[in-house]
């Protein structure tokens, strides 16, 4: 039987670890939202490192990577990586080596997961000898790595935070916390990319869509509009990549792809493509030299004026303009310049 005594005693412990519990539950809760704070406050250029001095405020590391991969038979193939005070030779020297790093294959092995690794005992192979050079040369002795796996595509989203020196062993606790955070870093940088693209394409026009892809054509975000146009212009599409047509379009340097039906733009930056598609227009159909001579002409300038600024014969612009006004079925400037508002939503 429990005794007065010892029953007053488990209730005030009951209390004491109640109150720890919601302490530590609001500190959380106010880093998230510090957290949230930073992807809507920053420059897509500037979030990241942000977001990484925000993790070393809680959790010491030295330097980190945080990208996007799949794995193959090879080891990890990085579709986009940012490295937070690590040189780019490091990805170089990698490559060489990543088929024998077992951290990473027990990372792919769980999918989603967070785990800590001492180099000297992961790497303790003979044949591994090369990563422990290569863990002291680019001082990663210790490192946490976090990873969100994609099962239907094998498409992983993934941060890894090194620490140089050999006695800095990463604790459990550490592990949890980490495991706790990741998926609202993986969120916020979704947000911060997609404000991104708001900026760069605002106002979006009806029906009108949006993505973001990365150079490979895997999809990291698309909206239901987006996905629409691109069944109705590739009834069998299936995510998550783009059409290789597209792909390849893009990877030529065209900043705009016109299919049967939807017309997508392309906006790269840092190792992303900003995408965007609307519905397919008649001022589609001109061409660069025509498109040219109708903006001047929507402008208010008069075809001597238009000749001037192209360094044309006036007898040619005048043959662009009727060309323009046969392609758009138009005429009156007045009518032009709503067909070009077409191609500019």
């Amino acid at each position: 039987m429990c005794t007065l005594g010892a029953w007053a005693s488990f209730v005030h412990h009951v209390i004491r670890s109640d109150h720890m519990l919601g302490k530590a539950q609001e500190e959380l809760s106010q880093m998230l939202l510090a957290l949230y704070r930073l992807s809507l406050e920053s420059p897509m250029d500037q979030f990241q490192d942000a977001a990484l001095q925000w993790v070393r405020g809680r959790l010491a590391f030295d330097s980190s990577m945080w990208g996007t991969a799949t794995h193959g038979v090879s080891g990890i193939n990085i579709h986009t990586i940012h490295l937070h005070k690590q040189p780019q030779e490091m990805l170089v020297a990698y490559e060489a080596l990543k088929h024998l790093d077992t951290a990473a294959a027990e990372v792919a092995r769980r999918g989603s997961t967070t785990l800590s690794f001492n180099t000297a005992s992961c790497f303790a192979a003979a044949s591994q000898r090369p990563l422990l050079d290569y863990g002291r040369r680019f001082e990663q002795r210790n490192f946490f790595i976090t990873s969100a796996l994609n099962p239907d595509t094998g498409f992983t989203h993934w941060v890894t935070l090194f620490r140089a020196s050999p006695d800095a062993h990463g604790t459990e606790q550490e592990r949890q916390l980490l495991a706790a955070i990741a998926p609202h870093l993986q969120q916020a940088l979704e947000h911060n990319r997609i404000l991104h693209l708001q900026r760069l394409h605002h106002p979006l026009a009806p029906l009108s869509g949006s993505a973001i892809a990365d150079t490979r054509g895997i999809l990291h975000h698309a909206d239901p509009h987006f996905e629409e146009a691109l069944r109705t212009e590739w009834a069998h599409w299936k995510p998550p990549a783009l059409p290789d047509v597209v792909v390849r379009h893009f990877a030529s340097g065209q900043s705009r792809f016109c299919g049967r039906h939807r017309v997508m733009s392309c906006h790269p930056e840092r190792g992303l493509l900003f995408l965007r598609t609307r519905p397919r227009c008649r001022a589609d159909d001109l061409t660069p030299k025509e498109l040219a001579v109708a903006r001047l002409m929507a402008k208010g300038d008069t075809h001597k004026q238009v000749a001037a600024e192209l360094g044309r014969a006036p007898a040619t612009v005048r043959n662009h303009i009727q060309a323009i006004y046969g392609k758009l079925e138009v005429n009156s400037i007045a009518a032009l310049i709503e067909e070009l508002r077409q191609v500019d939503a």
